[in-house]
């Protein structure tokens, strides 16, 4: 009946998911829970060997990484973490999918061993689809301590098949697991791993939807219980992967099956859970309360009394040690960058570069990029390992727990507060963070707000003019450091107070829709691993943040010179066009050279100071100040008020994305119309409130 697909066939989806799989290797799917020791498990097995991108058609991530076991090479496929396959949200798709038309060789399945009842119900439904399932039961050094005992021979007879206990983190039990993995694809007999029995009506229907069915490279038994229990998602995305024809004769058969579907799909997962409850209670033994540690520590960091506050203090302690610990570091990359300046300039004289090419290549070109990276590089350095050290803990999960109820009366996703938190280091990389949001809109809503986060970038700038303008006369020492803390504080809870309405607004407006719920897993406790700790944060978010900003800034440099250094009838270009400004930038409480710092500062945050004082001193090249106390002297000499000091910050809070930031934005939504929009809502918005400010001022004083 119908098309007959054969084995080339089958290999060619393989190529859909552009997994990269040469003759002679096996390819691994690597599945499990969120929270699991998932990631860790693959870099356990592949090291150095993996590299990352997007699934085609997709802003889900993915990894995928080689191994090599007795001569035979390996590719692991890390998934992205789910529940389920019974699949809603973008990266359970994206899941589902590669194990149904992926034709993976085998699946690995990793489970927490502290929680292994949470973990068997994908596991049941990965063995309903493949028959080459092995179980990886990791974290079993944890589970140790609490106390717990799996039966792992008895559940292996349970379930037939292979389990390995593991501790990634300590790389017990990967050898055995590579043996399992080895021994499962090369064997050609067929798994007989135990499928689930649902009941006589279940399975005579089951029965009859597969002899209507056609030949598929999809498990047929798979297919026609997600016939029976109306899995919407799964049948639209047959028509990504198999002809016309064939799906048409699918949804025939669906529109044909006269039962109740959402009672079926309700039974069939009442089934499993109970099957899930009958195997923990007989295989897994707990001598203590596994959970009591970690529910008191619970009762506090989540109170309705303690929580924010606790959130709000540790968020605080983050930004202290961002803030103050960058500095030395700073200063020193900074003299070494500045002083390598000379020995380039001798190089540049040594090869004959005339003195204007000369002029553009080491005080715009060099001169703004180490700026970037002296002011930049430091407190991404800093900020992201303790972002992870407290992602690694298992306190940021209790944050987004803690700011659901605010996010959901503003109509967004409670996951959003963790891409603000990592917007705090660079809005580029908060961005990225956003792809943890499983609904699309409410991932648009996110990406275009997370600006009003402010970030390293911005934090010099915030400071300099808080500390100037605002304690500089009031005190010294803790006063000083109190009210500049406090100044902060306020900016930063503006920032999120404008964060939850203008989510609120696009909600009811342009991307309207009802909040989703989703699950909050609440991992347990756990000691910070420092080697992953500093891969993570470094390599894929300082490093890869650092170089968008770079591509940006370079040629930025370089305008900047010209822009400073080309003059029309002996007036430099930057006060033609900080003249042209200044009308607009006066109604808003600033004046036109803070404005066009503000536009020529686009591709990095960190050198709009820089940019105002080398227009207000008239030099040829970006500045340094000596002291703060001598940079608000340049100011009030230039006719800086409390008005241009307060305007100044809310703008930098408020104003547009940096070049790297709209670029991530281009990247993760695909889209030129969210860009735009990304672009445009935080300028309106921080043009209005400078606008308001002023008059407000202007009225009173």
């Amino acid at each position: 009946m119908g098309l007959t697909y054969q084995s080339s066939k089958r290999e060619a989806f393989v190529d859909l998911f552009d997994i990269q799989k040469e003759d002679g290797e096996y390819a691994i799917a690597l599945a499990g829970n969120p929270n699991t020791g998932k990631s860790t498990v693959f870099n356990a097995l592949t090291g150095l060997h993996q590299h990352t991108g997007n699934w085609p058609g997709k802003t889900v991530v993915n990894a995928r990484g080689n191994f090599n076991y007795k001569g035979q090479d390996y590719i692991l496929v890390d998934l992205p973490g789910t529940y389920s396959l019974f699949a809603s949200s973008e990266e359970e798709i994206v899941a589902r999918d590669y194990i149904c038309f992926g034709n993976p060789d085998a699946v690995i399945v990793v489970a927490d061993a502290t929680c292994l009842e949470r973990n068997l119900n994908l596991l049941l439904q990965v063995m309903e689809l493949s028959d080459k399932v092995v179980l990886c039961i990791n974290l079993i050094d944890e589970a140790k301590k609490k106390g717990i005992h799996i039966d792992v021979e008895a559940l292996k007879k349970e379930l037939s098949i292979p389990i390995v206990l593991t501790s990634a983190r300590e790389g017990i039990g990967l050898d055995q697991l590579q043996k399992e993995i080895s021994s499962l694809v090369r064997t050609s007999v067929q798994s007989s791993n135990k499928k689930t029995y649902y009941s006589d009506d279940i399975e005579e229907k089951v029965e009859q939807i597969e002899s209507q069915l056609e030949v598929l490279p999809l498990n047929k038994r798979w297919l026609s219980l997600r016939i029976l229990d109306s899995d919407l998602f799964f049948i639209e995305s047959l028509k990504e992967y198999i002809p016309e024809e064939s799906y048409e004769n699918i949804e025939a058969i669906w529109k044909s099956i006269h039962i109740d579907k959402g009672a079926t799909r309700e039974f069939i997962n009442n089934h499993n859970f109970k099957y899930i409850e009958f195997l923990v209670d007989k295989y897994v033994k707990s001598s203590k309360n596994i959970h009591e540690r970690d529910m008191k520590i619970d009762n506090i960091i989540t109170s309705k009394k303690y929580g924010i506050p606790i959130m709000i203090l540790c968020l605080g302690i983050v930004f202290w040690i961002t803030i103050v610990g960058s500095n030395y570091p700073s200063q020193a990359l900074s003299k070494i960058l500045f002083g390598f300046q000379d020995h380039l300039s001798a190089f540049l004289i040594s090869i004959n570069v005339s003195s204007w090419l000369r002029n553009l290549l080491l005080d715009g070109v060099y001169k703004t990029t180490a700026w970037v990276v002296s002011v930049m590089l430091p407190p991404m350095a800093i900020f992201f390992p303790l972002f992870t050290i407290l992602e690694d803990l298992g306190f940021l999960p209790r944050v987004a727990f803690n700011l659901d109820h605010l996010f959901k009366k503003a109509s967004a996703h409670g996951k959003q507060c963790l891409t603000m938190c990592m917007g705090f280091g660079c809005n580029a990389a908060g961005v990225i963070g956003c792809r943890i949001i499983e609904s699309p809109r409410e991932r648009v809503i996110a990406i275009i707000t997370n600006n009003f986060v402010p970030c390293n970038g911005r934090f010099p700038t915030l400071i300099a003019i808080s500390v100037m303008f605002f304690t500089l006369s009031s005190g010294e020492g803790i006063i000083n450091s109190l009210i500049t803390t406090l100044s902060l504080t306020a900016i930063i809870l503006l920032g999120i107070i404008i964060t939850l309405l203008v989510s609120y607004g696009l909600s009811k407006t342009l991307l309207k829709g009802v909040p989703s719920t989703f699950t909050l897993e609440l991992p347990p406790y756990r000691i910070p691993k420092i080697g992953r700790v500093l891969y993570s944060s470094l390599i894929d978010r300082t490093i890869f943040v650092l170089k968008r900003a770079l591509l940006v800034a370079i040629p930025t440099g370089a305008a900047i010179w010209i822009l400073a250094n080309i003059s029309i009838g002996n007036v430099p270009i930057l006060q033609i066009l900080s003249g042209i400004l200044d009308p607009l930038g006066q109604l808003i409480g600033l004046d036109g050279v803070i404005l066009l710092a503000f536009i020529l500062g686009m591709p990095a945050n960190e050198i709009v100071l820089p940019i105002i004082l080398m227009a207000y001193l008239n030099a040829g090249s970006l500045m340094d100040y000596e002291s703060l106390s001598s940079l608000r002297d340049i100011f009030l000499a230039n006719n800086w008020t409390l008005l241009t000091a307060l305007n100044t910050m809310l703008f930098s809070l408020l104003h547009w994305p940096c070049s790297s930031t709209l670029w991530t934005i281009k990247k993760e939504t695909g889209s030129l119309k969210w860009t735009v929009l990304a672009f445009m809502i935080p300028t309106v918005i921080a043009f209005g409130v400078c606008f308001i400010t002023a008059s407000v001022y202007r009225l009173l004083f």
